[in-house]
């Protein structure tokens, strides 16, 4: 392998490597999100609380998992016959090399029934 194909295969797995610093935060807030949802379907104290009780519920976890993409109007709760359904809709933007972004859309959601059963 001579220097100058060198110096190539570090430029590419430097820039694989630069993307990936863009990608794994936008994907760990991800997972956080889906974890607040399934810790909050069982959760004893959000069994039986009002949507108001239940959205300041989830945005403590996720407060305390560092997520700042997710915005109060990203999380609707639909009622159901048997309790509640928690939807999540957010997209997160990064800029990666000068006017180019990353843009990542999630969806998350989790059934939510009286008294803390899962569905």
């Amino acid at each position: 392998m001579t220097l100058i194909s060198f110096i190539i295969v570090l430029a590419v797995v430097g820039v694989f490597v630069y993307m990936g610093m863009k990608l794994i935060p936008m994907y760990s807030e991800y997972y956080a999100v889906k974890r607040a949802l399934s810790e909050l379907s069982t959760d004893p104290a959000a069994a039986n609380a009002e949507p108001a009780k239940i959205r300041d519920l989830f945005f403590r976890r996720l407060y305390v998992s560092y997520s700042d993409n997710v915005k109060k109007e990203d999380l609707k709760i639909e009622r159901r016959d048997a309790g509640y359904v928690l939807s999540v809709d957010y997209e997160v933007r990064k800029q990666l090399i000068g006017n180019l972004d990353v843009v990542g859309r999630f969806e998350a959601s989790q059934e939510m029934r009286r008294g803390g059963g899962l569905d």
